[in-house]
Order: structure tokens, then C-alpha cells, then sequence
């Protein structure tokens, strides 16, 4: 259904992969499953928000951030599953739920489409616009320490949005700046300028809103605080981990880490089996649901015997250099 310009192409460097029926078989999508991830997600913050306000003292609002800000994140990965039109087949659907995911928590779905497939598409190549944020690993316990406590404080957001609408640190062999937006077809790039003011109305909106209805303390603890704090420092860490201080940058196998992890680490840290990042880049039209089933066929094959698979503890361990 793509054309060039819209392609998130399969790591075409690997050397041993899911037979053809395999990945046809868990390309296909499940709308029900999709659904159902994203009403969890909604519910968890609803529940959060509402015994908050129904028992409003600072350990249950703090206990709410903590959750909300978990399940923004989670949103995001909703949001990252859109980009890649694996929520629903119906494009128009996709993109409708996908792109209100990102919007919620501030965030252009389309507009990160385009600087998405750039990662995928040029992995720890100059054009990959999350090399600035994952790259450079191990660069010592205090490096890391620091940049997330700078994120918790609410310093490094703008740079965050400044991403999502289209603007990474990106630049060129010549130190010039890496326009994203101009490395797509045109349709994505008229769909990104759109969400982008969507995003942006639909944000001032909320606001006015509840500012208007007396509830603004309430937005600004539970919504915008975890928003513009927690949910920073938890996109860095999972970002780091998914690709810092990995061996070599020759195929996805290696330039890309799949983390394992407890049930309530994932649910933390790793939402909707984002994981499985090896083999997300592998098979970027595999959705979520069965990253599981194809890490474990992979695995059979013997196509992640020197891969980047490892407990979330020790990918830490070789992230700060420890």
C-alpha cells in the first residue's frame, strides 16, 4: 500500500529470518486487539485521575502521576504503532485513534510518521534522527543520572515536542540541518502540516477548557505535570536501552536491543511488547501483539543467537558502563 516516501522498509541486513508465511501470518491485523490496548490504556488513566480527585491529598496525587505519566508513555507507543498503520486496516481508522493518542499527550502522529521512517530506514545512519538521543553509549552513571534528572525536573519537554513536530537534532555531513518533512511523499507531508495545527488547537483547547470549568489545578497535576516530567525521563530510558551501547551498527540485530523484564517492569517501563525492539526493526509491519510470537520463532531459527537480547538489568549495566 506504500510508495516511496511512506515505506518503513524491512532490515534487509539480517541473515537468517521468519519464513514468508510466518510473517504474513502475524502482519495481519486484529482490530479487536488494537482496541482493546488502547481502551486499557484509557481506563488506567481514568481510574488514576478519578481516585485522585476522589481522595485528593499529595500520596494519592503523586500516585496518579506516577500511573498517568506510565500510560502517557503508553499512549505514545500507541501512537508510534499508528505510524507504522498497525492499529487498524482501515487506514482512515489507524489514523483517526492513532493520531487522537498522540494528540492527547501533545504529540503530531503524522508529522512523527515521517521522522519515523527515517530511523527505521536509515538505523544509526546520518539521517537517523534518534541517533542524538541514543547514541554514544556508555557514557558513564553520572551522564545518564543527570539527563534524567533534568527530564524529571521538566527542562528537556520542549526539545521532546520539538521533536514530535517535525524538528529532531538532525544535521548533515556539513553540520546543516536535516529537514524531515522534506524526505516524504507529498501526501504524508500536507498530513503532518495539518495534524501538526490540529494538535495545537485541540491542546489550547483542553486548557481553555478546563480552565473555564474550574478544574484547572486538577489538568495541570495530573495531566500536564506528568506529561511535561516523568513522561521524558521514561521516552529517554527506553530509548537508551533499545539502542545505547550496542556492539556495532551493522544490521538491526546489532544496532537494536530487545529487553526482557518482569510483567511489571514491561508494564512500566516497555507498554504494548515495545520490548521487542529487535524485531520491531526486523518486521516493522508485525504489530505489537505478535512481537512475542515472532521473537520466539526467531529465536528457534537461531536468527538471535548474537543478537542484542538481554534482561533490562544487564542492557542498564552496559548503558552506563558499569
Amino acid at each position: 500500500m506504500s510508495t516511496a516516501g511512506e515505506e518503513f522498509r524491512d532490515d534487509g541486513r539480517r541473515l537468517r529470518g521468519l519464513a514468508a508465511a510466518d510473517v504474513k501470518r502475524l502482519s495481519t491485523l486484529d482490530g479487536g486487539r488494537a482496541t482493546l490496548a488502547v481502551a486499557e490504556t484509557w481506563a488506567v488513566i481514568g481510574l488514576a485521575a478519578a481516585a485522585a480527585i476522589a481522595w485528593w491529598n499529595p500520596l494519592t496525587v503523586i500516585l496518579a502521576i506516577l500511573v498517568i505519566g506510565s500510560r502517557q508513555h503508553a499512549l505514545f507507543v500507541l501512537a508510534h504503532d499508528a505510524a507504522h498503520y498497525r492499529l487498524y486496516g482501515a487506514r482512515w481508522l489507524n489514523d483517526l485513534v492513532g493520531g487522537l493518542c498522540g494528540a492527547a499527550g501533545g504529540i503530531s502522529m503524522r508529522t512523527y510518521r515521517v521522522i519515523h521512517r527515517l530511523h527505521h530506514n536509515h538505523l544509526y545512519g546520518a539521517e537517523d534522527p534518534d541517533v542524538a538521543l541514543a547514541g554514544g553509549y556508555p557514557r558513564g552513571r553520572t551522564y545518564l543520572v543527570r539527563k534524567l534528572l533534568t527530564d524529571l525536573c521538566g527542562l528537556t519537554a520542549h526539545k521532546t515536542y520539538a521533536y514530535f513536530f517535525g524538528h529532531p537534532a538532525l544535521n548533515d555531513a556539513r553540520g546543516e540541518a536535516i529537514k524531515p518533512l522534506d524526505d516524504t511523499a507529498p501526501r504524508l507531508r500536507q498530513a503532518a502540516r495539518r495534524d501538526r495545527v490540529f494538535v495545537i488547537v485541540l491542546q489550547a483547547g483542553l486548557l481553555a477548557a478546563a480552565i473555564a470549568t474550574g478544574w484547572w489545578l486538577e489538568y495541570l497535576l495530573l495531566w500536564l505535570l506528568p506529561a511535561a516530567t516523568l513522561l521524558q525521563a521514561l521516552l529517554r530510558l527506553r530509548a537508551v536501552l533499545e539502542h545505547g551501547a550496542v556492539r556495532d551498527f551493522d544490521s538491526a540485530l546489532t544496532a537494536a536491543r530487545t529487553n526482557t523484564a518482569s510483567a511489571v517492569v514491561l508494564w512500566l517501563l516497555f507498554p504494548h511488547h515495545v520490548n521487542y525492539h529487535i524485531e520491531h526493526h526486523l518486521y516493522p509491519a508485525i504489530p505489537h501483539y505478535h512481537l512475542a510470537e515472532a521473537h520466539a520463532l526467531l529465536g528457534q531459527s537461531g536468527a538471535l543467537t548474537d543478537a542484542e537480547v538481554s534482561p533490562v538489568g544487564q542492557s542498564l549495566v552496559r548503558v552506563l558502563g558499569a
